[in-house]
């Protein structure tokens, strides 16, 4: 062969074999890509609950000691007092009340809600059902405090796969 017939194959391009190899190792690339992504922007979610729901934990264990668990553990707005036939005194409004400046909602939390019990509160952070990734629609994530002992636990009915590892499976709370 000469230099010519060299050359001109040389820039003859990919053979079609070539081209269905390439084509065969990017859609195995994607079926593997594709689903790990779709876990990590879960997980990206997740962390937004956590974040929000750990924010509340200092003022609930401060307030408790003060004021009480009922009022560290209330997102209830005030209530004025109110005069005539039967009075009533006002109520401040819950410790946890978007009023004081604790951020209950987020891009992907819809809210927060906080529930006392004599000897615990609960803080249930639930998800958005539009807009989040589609293993969080409408999920929560509960943060229990147990005042006799001072312990935080968490439980989440969120897949393995996404839940926080200090998380325990849970139900909806």
């Amino acid at each position: 062969m000469n230099r010519r017939t060299l050359a001109r194959r040389a820039q003859a391009g990919f053979t079609l074999i070539e081209l269905m190899i390439v084509v065969a190792i990017i859609g195995i690339l994607a079926a593997i890509a594709l689903p790990q992504y779709q876990n990590y922007t879960a997980r990206a979610q997740t962390t937004e609950a956590m974040n929000l729901l750990a924010g509340l934990k200092t003022p609930v264990m401060d307030i408790s000691g003060s004021n009480g668990l009922a009022q560290a553990c209330s997102t209830n707005a005030a209530v004025d007092a109110t005069t005539g036939a039967n009075p009533t005194p006002a109520i401040p409004a819950g410790a946890l009340n978007e009023a004081n400046n604790f951020t209950l909602k987020g891009k992907y939390v819809n809210g927060i809600v906080a529930t006392a019990t004599s000897t615990t509160c609960a803080l249930v952070a639930t998800f958005k059902t539009e807009g989040v990734n589609d293993k969080l629609k409408g999920k929560t994530i509960t943060f229990t405090y147990t005042a006799a002992n001072a312990d935080w636990a968490c439980t989440s009915n969120l897949e393995e796969s996404v839940r926080p590892k200090t998380c325990s499976q849970g139900s909806a709370t």
